[in-house]
């Protein structure tokens, strides 16, 4: 299973929608996944270190963590299933790993106000992550070298991915890697 590191976090100017972009850590693919705006501003404070006078959820929820004896060991984006991602928050409790189903933004949310590693399945990377070549631009199966022909999309698999090809197609891809 993969670490990714947070590359950057965007707006569509199409629908103001917010994204997190994963990256994989020992390579160059992306996870785009899709957050709300609360949460994306939860990652953003943390990451640029800012300042807020009263605690966010995300904060409270790592406290609540904590005052219960309980540690945040990583968090893991497992799957996706009908455009939905789905995580889970790896917690240590007195000896023992109790795994927590969690929103994908949320497990993110705290595991940059813990410090701690986000994996995410290789089945998940598999149908969503996106390679890019040296110039940032998509690479798409049919160009992978060695491929001998396009890999087949079905009809179904085209409209259950619809919105997020739109929501790609509003992103300025050119600057993805070059920092956040």
């Amino acid at each position: 299973m993969p670490e990714m590191v947070i590359d950057s976090i965007r707006v569509s100017l199409m629908n103001y929608q917010r994204v997190v972009i994963l990256k994989e850590k020992d390579s160059d693919r992306y996870l785009p996944i899709w957050i709300g705006p609360a949460e994306a501003d939860a990652i953003a404070v943390k990451l640029q270190d800012v300042s807020v006078p009263r605690p966010l959820t995300h904060d409270l929820l790592g406290s609540v963590i904590k005052s219960l004896g309980a540690g945040l060991i990583h968090v893991t984006v497992c799957d996706l299933q009908n455009d939905t991602f789905y995580a889970r928050l790896s917690l240590r409790l007195d000896g023992k790993v109790v795994e927590v189903d969690s929103r994908p933004s949320d497990a993110i949310a705290l595991a940059v106000r813990a410090g701690v590693p986000i994996y995410v399945a290789d089945s998940v990377l598999n149908k969503a992550g996106i390679l890019l070549d040296e110039s940032g631009k998509p690479i798409l199966p049919e160009d992978k070298a060695g491929a001998t022909k396009p890999a087949e999309v079905r009809e179904e698999d085209l409209r259950r991915m619809s919105a997020f090809t739109e929501f790609i197609k509003t992103l300025d891809l050119e600057d993805l890697g070059k920092g956040k």
